[in-house]
């Protein structure tokens, strides 16, 4: 397809995004996907993007690749990496956009669809080496897809000790105790980074909790030195709490995979973002109440802070978090039927704040 360069979207330290307008006349409203450049002379990072994302071409987690070429503008010659568009930004952006943390159970469905792309990366044998919220791009949709695979490499590759030494990939407060240390960066490390992505998305705050300029010297010794790992809040549920717990484990050999991850409470029941019947669309009414979909069941929990009383109850409802152990979380239809076939006295602590439908 030929193309001309629209808007700028983005940039980073190895190339510029623009979108990608086809020549047929397409209005600028309706872009079909972005172009990635870079001068020709300095695109190893981009050829490599190339080489990998070629190899993952048939994840549906992973940003897809629609070709490449050079062209000369201005002067200059430019190597382009054409990728699909993503026009709802970045995980990054959704959570400036919202300013706060984002709602448990949208947490649980983006890190299904992450530990799925990140599962598939390393079966081919890649690690991305710069896994964060940056890198995972968020489309109309409702899906996301891991991207920017300029770092990533073969896992286990040999190297050079000089090499090795020289060798500093990813962004430093999402990087992994034995890549500070040892320069190792394996698959272990895409699962530590992957924990600080997470946490960030709970808590709107980054993993390590420093200021913003913080000396990256002092930043990296906190990382690699001693037992300190990123503090995960008790306000956090049980099962996200455990969760990252298995992120953050110093050791990579003890660290969890993507595989068992998965297979987690945390995610493990979570619906997939693309399956059709995540949701019931609004011109379809449930003919009763096992009709409604898992996400329309109450799960917030009353905080001492925010209550339905506190002038507050919208925003209570948006951001509490779910399964937290310090309340009881409202039961599930399955549970208050067992509890009544048992003959257990009811515990529903929302009942006075029924609605009567007539």
């Amino acid at each position: 397809m030929e193309w001309v360069r629209g808007d700028p979207v983005g940039h980073g330290s190895f190339a510029t995004v623009n979108l990608a307008l086809p020549k047929d006349g397409c209005s600028q409203d309706s872009p079909v996907m972005v172009v990635k450049s870079c001068e020709s002379f300095n695109c190893s990072t981009l050829e490599n993007e190339k080489e990998v994302l070629d190899q993952l071409a048939k994840c549906p987690q992973i940003i897809q690749c629609l070709g490449d070429n050079h062209s000369f503008e201005n002067g200059t010659e430019y190597y382009n990496l054409l990728l699909e568009y993503a026009s709802n930004g970045t995980l990054s952006d959704q959570l400036k956009n919202r300013g706060g943390p984002l709602p448990e159970f949208d947490v649980q469905r983006y890190a299904k669809s992450v530990l799925k792309g990140l599962r598939d990366v390393h079966a081919k044998g890649f690690v991305h080496c710069d896994l964060k919220l940056q890198n995972i791009l968020v489309f109309d949709n409702g899906k996301i897809k891991i991207a920017d695979f300029g770092l990533a490499k073969k896992a286990e590759q040999k190297q050079s000790n000089e090499v090795k030494r020289a060798e500093l990939r990813g962004t430093p407060l999402y990087m992994s105790p034995e890549s500070v240390n040892h320069n190792e960066y394996e698959s272990p490390a895409d699962i530590w980074a992957f924990g600080c992505a997470v946490l960030e998305l709970m808590t709107a705050k980054p993993a390590w909790n420093c200021e913003p300029h913080v000396n990256i010297l002092k930043l990296l010794l906190r990382i690699g030195e001693g037992d300190e790992v990123p503090q995960v809040p008790k306000e956090l549920s049980d099962d996200c709490q455990d969760f990252l717990g298995k992120c953050f484990v110093k050791d990579p050999r003890e660290r969890w995979t993507a595989e068992m991850l998965l297979k987690h409470s945390f995610v493990a029941d979570i619906s997939d973002i693309d399956h059709d019947h995540d949701t019931v669309p609004l011109d379809e009414s449930p003919r009763s109440p096992f009709n409604f979909p898992e996400w329309a069941s109450l799960q917030s929990l009353v905080s001492p802070e925010l209550s339905p009383d506190s002038g507050n109850f919208f925003e209570w409802e948006l951001n509490s978090s779910h399964g937290s152990s310090a309340y009881s979380p409202l039961c599930s239809p399955a549970d208050r039927l067992r509890q009544l076939v048992i003959n257990e006295e009811p515990d529903w602590p929302f009942s006075e704040s029924w609605v009567t439908v007539r």
